[in-house]
């Protein structure tokens, strides 16, 4: 039987979509880089032999050179044997990486911290996000709008569907006032009462709302009001 007449649910493509990469066995993602398999063997099939001879070790798979995978496997061509060695080089490549650095948002300086390099030479306002997760570190940061002088503007729905995408569970908001002045405009308090609301019903957080100027910021969070 061809990949094509299985149930959507196990061809490898179908089933990294429905179910995600992590469901996928080792022949299933192999089969997914090399596409195709042989007059005899679905590309599954083919994937499955070949980590039979290495006793199913991806190590020992790495091991192998294109020339031994072209002679060694009917339906594995030269292009095949590069990606299948590329794959194998990238995740060898992730293993020596270093892992990502997170910053951690705890305060509302932190969060100041984190805006004040984008925002605080601009002549004009531009309202920013930054998405946290529930240890609070910092997963996303996104410009939302950018405004003229006295004001910008936002739209909800653009900033949950990034923290929905995001799997986020906080939001900081931040919007710089060119003016110096660090007193909220009614807009300001208008949008942080909506923002507060919207996200409530999402089960995300709103944690705070920075009003940054060049040398000082107005916290929402800490002045208690973002609940309004």
């Amino acid at each position: 039987m061809k990949i094509k007449e299985w149930a959507e649910e196990d061809r490898p493509r179908e089933k990294m979509l429905l179910k995600g990469v992590s469901s996928l066995s080792e022949a299933e993602l192999l089969a997914i880089l090399i596409s195709s398999g042989n007059s005899n063997e679905t590309a599954v099939q083919l994937s499955q032999r070949i980590l039979n001879t290495v006793d199913n070790n991806l190590n020992a798979l790495a091991k192998l050179t294109i020339q031994e995978l072209i002679s060694g496997f009917k339906g594995i061509g030269e292009a095949k044997a590069i990606t299948i060695c590329a794959a194998l080089e990238l995740g060898k490549r992730r293993n020596l990486a270093d892992p990502i650095f997170r910053q951690s948002i705890r305060s509302s300086h932190d969060a100041y911290a984190l805006f004040h390099p984008l925002l605080c030479d601009l002549p004009y306002e531009e309202l920013w996000i930054a998405l946290t997760n529930r240890a609070g570190k910092v997963i996303g940061k996104n410009r939302i709008s950018q405004g003229g002088i006295g004001e910008t503007s936002a739209d909800l729905r653009i900033i949950l569907k990034m923290a929905i995408t995001a799997l986020a569970t906080g939001i900081i908001l931040c919007h710089n006032h060119p003016s110096g002045n660090t007193r909220p405009s009614s807009q300001d308090d208008s949008l942080t009462k909506r923002l507060h609301k919207a996200a409530e019903l999402l089960e995300i957080n709103l944690l705070d709302h920075i009003i940054l100027c060049e040398e000082s910021y107005f916290s929402y969070a800490d002045e208690g009001r973002l609940a309004l």
